[in-house]
């Protein structure tokens, strides 16, 4: 079957493959709302079953590293299916745990093999025109994106309202199925000749080749760090006698971020007409306004879901004006570039994480966890300022913004201005600032 020239024509294929980035993205996170369910079923510390959310997003992280750059040397028609078949064994490997380690080891194998979608999405924009290959991602992206959402929310209420394993065995049935029909449906096209050692070479030559893939990835990480930092906080503090809700109403509050997932076709299609440098400019401003509510969340629910909204549709807009970028570059290279990409996307996110758990720890803080710096927001700052004085800059432009800062240091107060300030979006407003043509 040859490929068609373009599958945006092809409505019931594109949603098919929708669907499975939406389910394969959202195995990811099942057990993230389930920790404390999971840890009475099996009668052991909480601390032992939130390894199984590290597990998780560890083995999708090895799994965007190294099994989505084989797409651009394998049969996707035949590799995609059996990604999501080996993501099945591991979401009934769940379904049946008997104990935590088993839990683990199935949970390591759906992280492994769910970026299949991360697969799917290259894929998708080999099939259609240039000309729209925003608008396809972004429609992809948007069913991903929904996937994760629903996948937490559904996760909290099926426990709900049956038992925490339910979720596995609907979701492994899901991605069986889907697997089969996207067997049937997806098309053939020409795969390179590169044997899979001298894949990450090719690599390590495309970030050199091509800076604005290293930019974007960049960009891209740095969003992804807020996000993460709300992902690992939201449940406390839903949970705290200040709100104390339950799990499902936490996954409730989540689902406000449907709205900018539902916003990709329509930002792919504004990124198709080439304002992707506009587009990424107000995601990020979005984001930066974002954490102004979300100061106020710790004490007013509403103030909290707007930014919530607000942090979710900013992150949509720069991740999906970067992959409109990054997919253009290299026509025979998109699984090795998205794998770049999205390596670095969740390195980010991960270490951000990392560094809050960290932070928390020894802080030992269990409330108004919105409101405190890092280290290393710091550090982004310095760093970026001294990459700035080494670039065709003008240090008075530098020294202007950077004096801007510091009367508002002494406006604010030292405590305020800590706990306003978020360092690294000068981090990825300087990298956008810096390279205005990525």
């Amino acid at each position: 079957m040859s490929a068609p020239l373009d599958i945006s024509r092809d409505k019931s294929l594109l949603w098919l493959m929708t669907i499975a980035c939406g389910i394969c993205a959202g195995a990811n996170y099942y057990s993230q709302p389930l920790v404390h369910s999971i840890q009475q079923y099996f009668d052991v510390p909480e601390s032992q079953v939130a390894l199984t959310v590290t597990f998780a997003q560890i083995s999708y992280a090895l799994g965007l590293l190294f099994i989505v750059p084989i797409g651009d040397i394998v049969n996707k028609t035949k590799f995609i299916p059996l990604l999501m078949l080996l993501a099945a064994v591991g979401l009934l490997l769940c379904t049946f745990a008997v104990n935590l380690p088993m839990l683990w080891i199935g949970t390591i194998i759906a992280g492994l093999f769910s970026v299949a979608a991360q697969i799917l999405i290259p894929l998708a924009t080999i099939l259609v025109k240039p000309e729209k290959t925003g608008e396809v991602v972004g429609f992809l992206m948007s069913g991903l994106l929904v996937g994760i959402l629903l996948s937490t929310s559904l996760a909290g209420l099926l426990s709900h309202l049956f038992h925490w394993k339910v979720i596995y065995a609907i979701s492994a049935v899901m991605m069986i199925v889907l697997a089969v029909l996207l067997k049937a449906k997806l098309p053939n096209i020409p795969i390179s000749k590169i044997k899979y050692i001298h894949i990450f070479k090719s690599m390590a030559l495309l970030i050199k080749q091509q800076p604005r893939l290293g930019f974007r990835a960049i960009i891209g990480g740095f969003a992804f760090a807020a996000m993460s930092i709300l992902f690992s906080t939201i449940a406390i503090l839903l949970t705290s006698p200040q709100y104390n809700f339950s799990d499902v109403l936490v996954g409730v509050v989540t689902l406000v971020a449907v709205f900018g997932a539902l916003s990709t076709a329509k930002i792919g299609k504004i990124a198709d007409q080439g304002h992707t440098l506009v587009l990424t400019w107000i995601g990020l401003f979005i984001l930066a306004i974002s954490w102004m509510f979300l100061y106020f969340g710790g004490q007013h629910l509403i103030s909290y879901i707007f930014g919530y909204g607000l942090i979710s549709l900013g992150l949509t807009i720069v991740h999906t004006s970067n992959q409109s970028i990054i997919f253009r570059l290299h026509p025979d290279a998109k699984s090795r570039i998205n794998s770049i990409y999205m390596t670095t996307y969740f390195i980010g996110g991960g270490v951000w994480f990392c560094c809050w758990g960290l932070f928390m720890a020894s802080r030992r803080v269990a409330d108004d966890l919105y409101c405190r710096s890092l280290p290393g927001d710091w550090l982004s700052l310095i760093c970026i300022y001294r990459y700035a004085l080494s670039c065709e800059i003008p240090r008075s432009l530098i020294h202007v913004a950077f004096n801007s800062i510091k009367v508002a240091y002494h406006v604010l107060g030292k405590n305020n201005f800590i706990e306003l300030s978020r360092f690294y979006w000068s981090a990825t407003f300087g990298v956008s600032f810096i390279r205005k043509h990525v």
